[in-house]
């Protein structure tokens, strides 16, 4: 659906996007990780056809860039971060605007933006004026815009930027609808815990490169050197301590606050005979439990090194 090849954007001696390869498929949602001023808008910009790459190839939908850009338009629902609303019209008109723009005409033109209204609860402010709604309802108001067309790829610039935590958790959950449409996403932020549970691949952007890009699981395999437990016992820490210190699967271990923080050997996988031991060992296990990483771990562990 998605494929770009060593695309390029340069602004003077600045090179916005350097040579960004990525391919995805129907379904995928693709999380686009990086601090601002990345280059993450510039090569979403570059596959809405609103700006011309310095070099490199891009296909959408298998169509060029360069040779179907009106197609490609088309097929592509593009919210940047911040967009403008008309003064002086509803939700209702101003969704009918556009639907008129995408040559949508009509009985069908109501009805579907009713149903795009729907799919974003925002069907209670149907008649409310679009200049008065709050900043999380514009942003569903704008998915709203870009849906209209049935879009077959969205590029989603930092959707929930600058949203309280309530209203962000609410674009989070719109956000797995739509993947579940099978609809192919970009979904760019620079807030690393908003894509960890919406996106099934993540690249990660530093000063216009693309140094990671996979699946997530991929990439937390990437960081993950060792498997970490969490293990809280209801009494004798220090004894439970003592013990899994001389366990032969078990490479070092702290105490934090009463939990035993354990970290195995390297390509250890098999841990199930850690509880049975301490149980057997007469103590009462309260917690037990593998800690999981998270995108925001992993950006700052795979970053190390790589960008200055």
């Amino acid at each position: 659906m998605i494929e770009t090849i060593k695309l390029t954007k340069r602004y003077g001696d600045l090179i916005a996007a350097n040579e960004i390869t990525l391919k995805l498929e129907e379904g995928d949602v693709f999380g686009f990780i990086g601090p601002n001023g990345s280059g993450k808008t510039t090569t979403m910009r570059m596959l809405a056809t609103l700006l011309n790459p310095d070099y490199g190839e891009a296909y959408v939908c298998g169509k060029s860039i360069y040779t179907h850009p009106q197609e490609i338009r088309r097929l592509v629902g593009y919210m940047p971060d911040f967009f403008g609303v008309y003064d002086d019209m509803k939700v209702i008109e101003y969704l009918e605007f556009f639907a008129a723009a995408y040559r949508i005409n009509g009985p069908s033109r109501r009805k579907i933006c009713e149903e795009k209204l729907e799919l974003v609860d925002m069907t209670y402010k149907r008649d409310a004026m679009v200049n008065q709604l709050s900043r999380g309802q514009t942003q569903r108001i704008g998915l709203a815009r870009v849906l209209l067309h049935e879009p077959q790829v969205l590029l989603l610039d930092e959707p929930a930027s600058g949203l309280d935590p309530r209203v962000r958790i609410e674009i989070r959950n719109l956000l797995k609808r739509l993947g579940q449409l099978k609809k192919t996403i970009i979904v760019s932020s620079h807030i690393l815990p908003e894509l960890a549970d919406v996106c099934n691949k993540v690249g990660m952007i530093e000063k216009g490169i693309l140094f990671i890009n996979g699946r997530v699981d991929e990439v937390m395999q990437q960081v993950r050197h060792a498997i970490i437990l969490n293990i809280r016992v209801l009494a004798e820490t220090d004894r439970a301590a003592k013990l899994l210190e001389q366990h032969d699967q078990v490479d070092k271990l702290k105490i934090d606050d009463g939990t035993l923080i354990v970290t195995l050997k390297q390509g250890v996988q098999d841990y199930s005979n850690i509880p049975s031991e301490l149980i057997q060992a007469a103590f009462k296990l309260t917690l037990f439990r593998e800690e999981e990483l998270n995108l925001e771990t992993a950006f700052m562990e795979l970053t190390k090194g790589l960008v200055q």
